[in-house]
């Protein structure tokens, strides 16, 4: 389980993977206590196989010596086996019996009954050690006092029974004592600093931990993408919103990928090498083109990286902002500012306007003289285009307020846009200006009929403003895939000036003097309310059995029905278009 969090984690493999708590406090008191426990067997070992070789050279002829070293050793092999990790506490029981007690004594007896042959007086270190570091302080200088009680006892036996004046032994036996009160304090102390330092590291590492967790959540939660790129173009780590931006089903599915598997992505392989090797954060907006949708413009923007270790090269940090949320920011922003004084001032000049063209109708009925009809019907012309420009910005109202119900679900997408271009065709005296190229096929899609009419009445007039006159200088077509229905108007106009493209859905902006901008705008309004998008590209087309590049605007509508229904059923506006 953790392996599996590092392999998919922002940061990489760490130490701080896991969670420290009070089990990591008992698992280093146990390793001591092993340790202690292993080397009182290793030293029962020694004395048994120094107390066999003496025993065998005939150095030594003591049995009880022998006897004593396989006591010892047993006693040590039982508590390695048998006995449990204890703290000994803080002043002598049973636990410090058992393993300091039987150690003093057994290293008591054995100083005592070789006497003077052999010193065993730096084996007391043992238990002096033990009791400072498993246990309190106050025991571990007990059982240093206990220990030197026990050398000038018997220093003082062997003064009493011997003849000769000695006093080295006291000295001696003093200067040990003294050693091991120093090492019973130092131990300690150095002992409870350890367990300290380490509790307050495992502290630390938790709440690095649970820091690291939560940048990781806020990552993965963000709106914003972001990647982690290396130098070869491999995205060691990305969050969801990175990978919707991709588009790509292997991205969503692989912990780490190359952004040269795709050509879409090459625009920010460019801007991640660039930035790692100038050395310098960069900025730019590249568009990411996805199959079967139009160009998705980004906002991307390098941050530099520290090395995660020796030698390691810098890592770019890309950020990805959908311009599309940014671009939805601003029309909100410019339709609050000034949506509600629009709709107000439409509302009132409607009134007026209305008498207006009444009057002015009421007038050429009694004039005569053709210059002042020229005049009456100049007036009637221009309250028609400001009875138009009222009736947009009111739409505009209406489109904000939609709302996709099951009763807007639109059957047979390809009869609704043929009739709809027909229709259009009709009144405009354009019948061979728009070809066609639409799937016969019967599907159900996510869509209102009187608001598809009205997108693509204004995608129409929009084509015809900048088209051509020459025939099928208008392309109608309709797309089904697995999921989603394409509708396209292409037109063969010229290329759009890149500010009048930045802007070309934004309300009130329009390249012509008697357009009031807001055609595009409601368009695309009416379909972010369905679910569907609208989008503008460059695109080529076959015309005449030649090549054209034109304006193309993609309507993408979400399907409701699965594309075997009525697949195989035609219906009587087909022999229309072949």
């Amino acid at each position: 389980m953790a392996q599996d969090h590092a392999e998919h984690s922002w940061f990489g493999a760490s130490a701080l993977e896991a969670l420290p708590g009070p089990a990591d406090d008992q698992g280093d008191f146990n390793r001591l206590w092993q340790a202690f426990m292993t080397a009182r067997l290793v030293l029962g070992v020694v004395l048994v196989v120094l107390q066999l070789t003496l025993y065998v050279t005939g150095s030594s002829q003591s049995k009880t010596l022998l006897a004593v070293c396989v006591a010892y050793f047993l006693g040590t092999l039982v508590t390695r086996l048998h006995l449990r990790p204890r703290r000994l506490g803080g002043a002598f029981n049973r636990s410090w019996g058992v393993l300091i007690g039987i150690d003093v004594l057994a290293f008591s007896a054995l100083q005592w009954l070789h006497g003077s042959n052999l010193n065993y007086t730096p084996l007391f270190a043992l238990p002096v050690l033990l009791a400072s570091v498993l246990g309190s302080l106050r025991l571990a200088l007990g059982t240093a006092a206990g220990v030197t009680m026990l050398l000038l006892g018997g220093a003082a036996w062997t003064q009493v029974h011997s003849e000769l004046d000695n006093p080295a032994s006291f000295v001696q036996a003093g200067l040990s004592g003294v050693g091991y009160f120093a090492i019973a304090f130092l131990a300690n102390q150095l002992a409870t600093r350890l367990a300290n330092e380490g509790k307050r590291a495992r502290q630390s590492q938790l709440a690095a931990t649970i820091q690291r967790e939560v940048n990781e959540l806020v990552i993965e939660a963000m709106p914003e993408g972001i990647m982690i790129v290396d130098q070869g173009g491999m995205v060691r780590a990305a969050n969801p919103a990175a990978r919707e931006l991709l588009g790509d089903e292997y991205v969503l599915r692989s912990a780490m990928f190359d952004l040269k598997a795709d050509p879409a992505w090459r625009p920010l392989l460019h801007l991640s090498r660039l930035s790692l090797g100038s050395g310098q954060n960069q900025e730019a907006e590249v568009s990411l083109h996805h199959g079967g949708s139009g160009p998705l413009k980004v906002l991307a923007r390098t941050r530099l990286a520290a090395p995660q270790g020796i030698g390691e090269d810098s890592l770019c940090v890309l950020f990805l902002q959908d311009q599309r949320q940014a671009e939805a920011r601003l029309r909100t922003e410019k339709l609050a500012s000034m949506g509600r004084m629009s709709t107000a001032v439409a509302h009132e000049i409607r009134n007026p306007l209305a008498a207006i063209a009444q009057a002015n109708a009421l007038l050429a009925e009694d004039l005569q003289d053709p210059r002042q009809l020229r005049l009456t019907a100049m007036v009637g012309q221009n309250a028609k285009r400001l009875e138009k420009i009222v009736d947009d910005i009111l739409n505009v109202a209406r489109a904000r307020g939609a709302s996709f119900g099951e009763r807007d679900a639109l059957h047979g997408l390809s009869e609704a846009v043929h009739a709809i271009a027909t229709d259009w065709a009709q009144q405009h005296s354009q019948a061979g200006l728009i070809g066609f190229d639409i799937d016969p096929s019967v599907h159900s899609t996510r869509f209102d009929l009187d608001h598809l009419r009205q997108v693509m009445v204004n995608l129409l007039d929009n084509a015809h403003r900048y088209a051509s006159r020459n025939s099928e200088a208008i392309q109608i077509a309709v797309i089904y895939g697995e999921e989603n229905a394409y509708v396209s108007v292409w037109s063969d106009g010229a290329r759009m000036d890149q500010t009048v493209e930045r802007h070309l859905f934004e309300p009130f902006f329009s390249s012509e003097s008697r357009s009031s901008g807001l055609g595009l705008y409601i368009s695309r309004e009416l379909c972010e309310r369905h679910g569907a998008t609208l989008t503008y590209q460059r695109n080529a087309r076959i015309r005449n059995g030649q090549l054209h590049e034109g304006n193309e605007f993609m309507l993408t509508l979400s399907r409701l029905t699965p594309s075997s229904d009525d697949a195989d059923h035609t219906t009587p506006w087909q022999a229309s278009l072949y």
